[in-house]
Formats: C-alpha cells, structure tokens, sequence
C-alpha cells in the first residue's frame, strides 16, 4: 500500500470548499484458507463543506482496508451548490488518491440539475461533457492510483458504461441518474425539453447493452452472480411516485426483470441517490413498483442502497463468499473513524 502524502491534504481541501462557496525442515501447517475478496461502495458524497473537508480523510480509511476495488455510485456534491470546474477537478483530485482501483458512474448532481440557479444556471449537458472529461480521460481505464482495464461502450460514445469481473461475478456500472434519470425539467420549463429527451434516450440504450452484455459474459462464463451499480433510485422507499417520475426508468427496470429471471445464478442491484441505507427485492411478488412500472416481477434481484447526504457516516464493505453454501454477495456498514 502506497504511503499517502498528507501535505497534499488542506490545498485539496481549499480548493474543493472554493468550489461549494515456516523455516525449512518445520511441519507444515494446514494451509491458511483463501482470502475473501471484498470492494467497496460510496455515494451521494461528499455533501457540503464538512464533508468536503473529511472526505480525504474518508477515502484514506478505505484505503487502510484494502479493498479490491472502489465503486462510487454518484453524485460527488449536493444538489444545492455550484457545479464549478474548480468543484469538479477538486473531486477529481481526491478520487487521484484512491489506492485500489476506482470505478465511478455519474449522478444527476454533478450534471443533471446544474441548471438551476444556485447551481451557477449551467447547461445540464455541456456539464456532462465537463465531467466526461474531467473522469473518464482514458476509456477502459478505472481512476485511483491503482487503474485497472474495463470493457466501456467508448465506441458508442458513453466510456462510463463499464463492465469488469471479478471472483466469478460479472460487474456493470451505468450511466443512470435521478431526476427520472435527467428528464426533469430545466428552469423556467414545464416538459424536457428535446436535447434532453435524446440525450437520455441514447444514454439509456448505452446502458441497457452494457447490463445485457455483463449478463451474457456471466452466462458464457457460468459466473456465480451479476452485480450492476448506478446511482438512481428506481424503488425509492421513501416517497410515493407516479408513473410520470420514474417513467424513463422502465425499460431498464424491464431488463433486470427478464435477464434475472433468464439467469441462474444470483443478481444485485447498488445504487445511492436516495440517501438512506435500504436493502430489499424492490421486484419480488406484492412490491407496489410492479404495479407502479406495468410489469411481472422476480425474486432474483437484491437491492441495496448506500447511505448518502446527511447519512455519510460509513462506507459499504462488500465481501465476495467463496462457499457454495452462502450468498455470493455479503455486506456490512463500516464507520468512519474520522
């Protein structure tokens, strides 16, 4: 594990605020059993100057734990402050000091709902480009001091849909976001207006290839499970929705539906943007969302989500079983210290 320069620490932090405003011949003992793979997933942070300043500090403790790898499942600020270049390269700087590798996938924060006011009236999509740029310069690269190789949809344009494996589970991250994944509307504007319709219209068919692919490599490969991370919430618990919030997200909830269904091994959804830690099969049989979205149901996907916001106070530590007699998928909360 690489020592972490802790100079470099308060001009990170400024410039992030600054944005916000045995020997031989002995017996040889039983072998020692194989280490577990774990990884670890964030999101909905940092939230607000506080966190701001913390959030090194956060990602130092992740990094004392050694994870495979890291999953941030969107939105690196709040939804209330600016979306400046100086925030956006200063999250960019932090995540530089992410010691495993670091797959990230974007949130309606950082880009969808720039335009409104007190997020400095930005165009949603020319802040997409922004943040495209800032965290995606290599496709089929991670970010973190430690980069491994993904596969990305690069050729079609959307180099944060990736897809990597890992101990026999077959991994997505996509590009789908709250606000009925960027359909909201943009100040002053009752209806999206048409640039946003395409936008997410194309978007979601990137998204859509790439869970279908990491359900195929699974099959070709008889992996044990399939993992997608994202940062919408298509089941938020905590409000009551109509048809016409969460609209944009049916085709994908559709897909999970029937790849799970398809696929023998087991399925996990990980998302944030809803804030509060929450784990269940949104899609099993009496869930209000089958109704909700028109369409049957499985029993095959479970669902967590991240504590995010005001509930930062841990990160997720994901362990891969290696016994056939236990999930695939297990994890547990993990304070932070700082």
């Amino acid at each position: 594990m690489k020592p972490f320069a802790y100079a470099v620490l308060p001009a990170t932090v400024v410039a992030l605020a600054a944005g916000v405003v045995a020997p031989t011949g002995m017996a040889s003992a039983d072998p020692a059993p194989a280490k577990k793979n774990h990884f670890a997933v964030i999101g909905d942070v940092p939230y607000g100057p506080e966190q701001i300043g913390r959030f090194p500090g956060w990602i130092q403790e992740i990094n004392a734990a050694d994870p495979e790898f890291t999953v941030h499942v969107g939105d690196i600020k709040n939804g209330s402050t600016a979306c400046s270049d100086a925030y956006i390269t200063g999250i960019r700087t932090v995540f530089d000091t992410v010691e495993s590798p670091l797959i990230f996938t974007p949130g309606d924060n950082e880009w969808t709902d720039c335009h409104r006011a007190n997020n400095g009236g930005y165009n949603p999509l020319e802040r997409l480009e922004f943040v495209r740029d800032t965290f995606y310069p290599t496709p089929g690269r991670t970010l973190g001091e430690t980069t491994r190789k993904v596969s990305a949809d690069t050729a079609a344009g959307y180099p944060e849909n990736v897809q990597w494996r890992e101990d026999r589970v077959s991994m997505a991250a996509v590009h789908v976001v709250g606000s009925n994944d960027g359909t909201a509307p943009w100040t002053g504007a009752t209806a999206p207006n048409a640039a946003q319709l395409a936008e997410q219209a194309a978007r979601m068919e990137s998204a859509l290839s790439t869970v279908r692919e990491a359900f195929a490599d699974a099959r070709r490969r008889q992996d044990r499970a399939v993992a997608i991370f994202l940062q919408a919430d298509m089941f938020d618990p905590t409000w009551s929705p109509t048809y016409a919030d969460v609209s944009a997200f049916k085709p994908l909830v559709q897909l999970l539906i029937d790849e799970s269904n398809a696929y023998a091994g087991e399925t996990y959804l990980f998302n944030g943007d809803s804030h509060v830690y929450n784990e269940d099969q949104p899609l099993a049989a009496g869930s209000k969302w089958l109704s909700l979205y028109g369409v049957r149901g499985t029993s095959s996907l479970d669902r967590v989500t991240v504590d995010g916001s005001g509930n930062n106070t841990n990160w997720l530590d994901v362990t891969v079983g290696r016994d056939e007699d236990e999930p695939v998928l297990t994890w547990r909360k993990v304070a932070y210290v700082s």
